[in-house]
């Protein structure tokens, strides 16, 4: 229960009436510097509901007096970078590629400005260095290209993508399906599978890949080469250097010819500038593959 308002005999200073355990709970004021510090916080609100946008409604904001917006401020900010680097972005749309790669100073600005563009664009696929990631996200800072690693087709990839449906020149190999569409029987397709895995000597049954021979070389030569080493043009991977994109053991073999998965690449030259694709281009070309 409160008891009266007395003063402490200690520092002077009046007790609020409440006390615990005989210690009395001091009525102690509020020190004038932070008094003064909180109503100037106060003033300075009210000023800035004034002057600011402050005040949200379903349809916008309160404008303030200032008509101050952050976002056009920022809009300058990226239109002023923009403008820094326009000289050189011009000249990298206005050059071929060779050219570019033959110009110093260009390469300097695409190796910063590439590997930024690399990281917001290409890394949640082949990871920020290019080593690609697990389930068919290819890597890119080796030799081994499915289409081509040269500034042309890289380019090429870069611009149009693979199996999307956004872009007619996309990139297209299809794999047929030798287990799911009855194709093959499936002694043929382990036939075939150790067959492959001879290329690069991981077969554990050599009367098994002597079968897969003559089924590869009907089913599966047109695309992957005779000697399995793949052909670049139409989009058939190497399988004799044991880099594989969807697993080298012998299931995951099996299970990619019964019933093959199928990589999307998005086409680039529709989200991005011409100068945006050819940087993309040669610092993949440069600074990742050094094809």
């Amino acid at each position: 229960m409160p008891t009266k308002v007395e003063k402490d005999h200690i520092s002077g200073t009046e007790t609020t009436g409440h006390e615990w355990d005989g210690i009395s709970e001091l009525n102690t004021p509020l020190p004038k510097w932070w008094l003064y510090v909180f109503y100037a916080c106060v003033i300075w609100s009210v000023a800035y509901f004034v002057f600011y946008p402050a005040i949200p409604f379903s349809d916008g904001a309160t404008k303030g007096l200032l008509g101050y917006n952050s976002r056009v401020e920022v809009e300058q900010i990226v239109a002023e970078a923009k403008q820094a680097k326009s000289k050189w972005m011009d000249q990298i749309a206005a050059k071929d590629l060779e050219a570019i790669t033959g110009d110093e100073e260009l390469m300097q600005f695409i190796q910063a400005g590439g590997r930024t563009m690399f990281g917001d664009n290409c890394a949640p696929c082949h990871g920020a260095g290019g080593q690609g990631r697990p389930g068919g996200y290819p890597t890119l800072a080796d030799d081994d290209w499915i289409w081509g690693g040269d500034l042309d087709n890289i380019y090429y990839t870069v611009a149009h993508g693979i199996r999307n449906v956004t872009d007619e020149d996309a990139r297209l190999n299809d794999m047929p399906r030798y287990g799911a569409d009855e194709l093959l029987e499936p002694a043929q397709i382990n036939d075939v599978a150790e067959y492959v895995l001879s290329l690069s000597n991981k077969a554990t049954d050599n009367d098994a890949a002597a079968r897969g021979a003559e089924t590869y070389a009907e089913e599966c030569s047109a695309c992957h080469g005779e000697d399995g080493k793949g052909l670049q043009d139409l989009g058939g991977p190497n399988l004799a250097d044991a880099i594989w994109l969807y697993g080298g053991e012998k299931e995951e073999i099996v299970a990619q010819i019964s019933a093959p998965k199928q990589g999307v690449m998005p086409a680039w030259g529709q989200r991005l500038s011409e100068a945006d694709v050819k940087m993309l281009t040669i610092y993949v070309h440069s600074y990742l593959s050094g094809q």
